[in-house]
């Protein structure tokens, strides 16, 4: 039975990759710091969901912490892992930049260290598509130049690709960054649109529209990422010969490296999404219609033809299925034991 690290596993996709994993055979060491960035008791729920599934192992604690990621290595000597854990958040990042410097920089090192101590078969670490930040040019593809990020969330990260650039050259680490796009699904974040937006509705209060609404996004739901990322693991990179990587590839000439996009390949602009939304929930939103804040772009859009190409895979699940199945499970989780929605 293969043993997989996943830090952030009480975290929305760190949840639901811990449970595709326990799905699969695997045994998982699932380690979060259960901060109160948001609501606890929702990451307890998703880690308590995790035990009788399979074999899990809950740590909790912060990826940061001087020591704490070589001694789990050290004792688990985990086959793969998969680095979620990470302060997210665009507007966040403005208001508390330290608090990312730490999470998502620090403690990338302190993942990095670990593995180049006890290396795993595979590091698999999330990146972003606020990664792209300023280019405009789109279907955004992992060989593109991307040098002007918009947040400090974004930065972070962005510096978190490259710092696993020079580990996975320096010491032969295959190495694999993801770049999400907005992913959305039941079990997800209180600060993500989709959260916010169905519970203002299912409220009948108004929603916070950015931009006017004239903004689009790769929406992608949680079960195409985790599919992707399960087809990834077995995806390694290796080291290319005398140099030379495949046109469209964006394998590294000099390490075991490979930046993959997993999106859906279908910008959705945010007037459908919020209608998608109405749709699921019988009632009708009422808009707050606000400018863009800072940070943000007005759109993404991935080109997944690396991640078809390597894994044969490719999202597909299409915005009103994914928000009905959302819908439905807000619905069941916070009216369960409440007879109307004044207490969501």
């Amino acid at each position: 039975m293969p043993t997989a690290l996943v830090t952030g596993s009480a975290g929305f996709i760190g949840y639901h990759c811990c449970a595709r994993l326990l799905g699969d055979g695997w045994r998982v060491i699932g380690l979060d710091a259960m901060t109160d960035y948001y609501d606890v008791t929702l990451k307890e729920a998703r880690h308590a969901r995790l035990v009788p599934l399979g074999d899990f192992v809950p740590e909790i604690g912060r990826v940061e912490d001087p020591g704490r990621m070589m001694a789990l290595f050290d004792r688990e000597k985990p086959d793969v892992v998969i680095h979620f854990a990470a302060q997210a958040g665009v507007r966040y990042s403005i208001e508390n930049p330290r608090s990312y410097l730490e999470s998502n920089i620090i403690g990338t090192f302190e993942i990095l260290e670990a593995a180049r101590a006890h290396p795993p078969r595979h590091l698999l670490l999330a990146s972003t598509s606020s990664a792209y930040g300023a280019n405009t040019a789109m279907p955004y593809r992992e060989t593109d130049q991307a040098d002007h990020q918009m947040s400090f969330y974004a930065a972070t990260k962005k510096s978190t690709e490259a710092m696993a650039h020079s580990y996975a050259h320096l010491f032969d680490l295959p190495t694999t960054m993801f770049r999400f796009f907005t992913v959305y699904g039941p079990w997800g974040r209180p600060d993500m649109a989709l959260f916010k937006f169905t519970k203002a509705i299912l409220q009948r209060t108004p929603i916070d529209v950015y931009n006017h609404g004239e903004m689009q996004r790769d929406f992608t739901y949680v079960d195409d990422l985790i599919e992707g990322i399960r087809r990834l693991i077995d995806a390694v990179p290796t080291r290319p010969v005398d140099g030379v990587v495949p046109a469209g590839d964006s394998l590294s000439p000099v390490a075991p490296y490979r930046v993959v996009n997993i999106g859906n390949s279908k910008p959705v602009h945010l007037t459908d999404f919020i209608a998608a939304i109405e749709q699921a929930t019988g009632l009708t939103a009422k808009r707050n219609l606000l400018p863009m804040q800072p940070g943000d772009v007005p759109a993404t859009w991935a080109d997944a033809g690396l991640l078809q190409q390597l894994t044969g895979y490719t999202p597909a699940t299409p915005v009103s299925e994914g928000v009905t199945r959302f819908v439905d499970w807000y619905r069941g989780y916070y009216l369960r034991n409440s007879a109307d929605t004044d207490s969501l």
